[in-house]
């Protein structure tokens, strides 16, 4: 159901006690109940196939850089992001726009932790870019009802974190023992095949 379906959802109050709605912007504040409805990923493909990069089973030794977001300051969260890491870490590394001299897809292949706010709404195509790139996602929201929670622990193979906590990004990351940082590497491969969506 697409985000106005979510609004005539609710006028029709009769339809709405006896259905269940299916949503990638799964907002728990704005009426998505768990236990009800269903929370699908968000997709976004600027081109090709959907699905794993060739590069997400590159060795974690090579992601360098301990996590990466490039995006705009859609939404308060994203603003708040920007504000505290935009180009003030190495290790953390957040960009408004990915300078000419770098990859995106590639920043997210070399990253041990991809950064997923939400902007506008809760759900982020990021998530699903963070797995298909074999990097553990980090999920920043307060209300996201994530893809596929009935069936997947997605405390195995992401991070969440509040939007208060942004400002401590680094110290929780570095906090994670590299041996549980390995484990939830190679969970995250294992699940890349439930969000690979057939073409057509």
């Amino acid at each position: 159901m697409h985000n106005q379906g979510r609004q005539i959802s609710v006028r029709h109050s009769e339809l709405y006690k006896n259905f269940v709605r299916v949503l990638c912007n799964a907002d728990t504040s704005e009426g998505f109940e768990p236990r009800r409805d269903v929370s699908l990923p968000q997709v976004f493909l600027q081109s090709g196939e959907p699905g794993p990069s060739n590069l997400a089973n590159q060795s974690p030794r090579s992601r360098r850089i301990l996590a990466f977001y490039a995006g705009g300051a859609q939404g308060l969260i994203r603003a708040i992001l920007l504000h505290h890491w935009k180009g003030k870490d190495n290790k953390v590394q957040v960009y408004e726009t990915v300078p000419e001299s770098m990859n995106y897809t590639s920043l997210m292949e070399h990253s041990k932790f991809c950064l997923c706010p939400s902007g506008t709404e809760v759900a982020t195509p990021r998530v699903v870019e963070a797995i298909y790139a074999g990097c553990v996602p980090e999920i920043i929201s307060d209300n996201y009802t994530l893809p596929l929670s009935d069936v997947l622990n997605w405390s195995q193979f992401s991070v969440i974190i509040a939007v208060a906590k942004i400002p401590e990004i680094k110290t929780i990351l570095q906090a994670i023992p590299y041996k549980e940082y390995l484990k939830m590497q190679k969970r995250v491969l294992k699940v890349q095949r439930h969000f690979v969506q057939q073409a057509g």
